[in-house]
């Protein structure tokens, strides 16, 4: 994203959950932040439900605050992101979403995710033959 307006938001959250079959997306839990004043506009484009943790309550994303954790190995908090080129930052992300999880029975993210594409497109098959 070119900043932390809620225009980049809007513009960087749609871009990348686009790319996603409508089939899987289905809602969006984010925190109390400023750069998601956009939130209506982002479902209007995405067709994702937006939905807002309570104020100091990181245990509602779950998910996320782990996801910040394994985030913090790579990139301490306070860390300026602008010192790491896209390319950087694309390799740790590909670190994480190949990295075992147990909460997906030790499958990695990707492995997963590729899993759903997979049946997707078989259950598109069977129902045309």
């Amino acid at each position: 994203m070119a900043d932390g307006t809620a225009q980049s938001a809007l513009d960087g959250f749609s871009e990348a959950l686009s790319a996603i079959p409508p089939e899987l997306r289905k809602t969006f839990t984010y925190d109390q932040g400023r750069e998601m004043s956009k939130h209506v506009q982002l479902t209007e484009r995405t067709g994702m439900a937006v939905y807002f943790c309570d104020p100091h309550s990181p245990w509602q994303r779950g998910l996320n605050e782990n996801t910040n954790g394994l985030l913090r190995q790579y990139l301490p908090k306070g860390v300026d992101l602008s010192a790491y080129t896209q390319e950087q930052l694309d390799e740790i992300a590909w670190s994480l979403n190949t990295r075992p999880r147990k909460s997906l029975g030790f499958r990695a993210p990707v492995a997963v995710y590729n899993e759903l594409l997979l049946n997707m497109e078989l259950a598109k098959f069977a129902t045309k033959h």
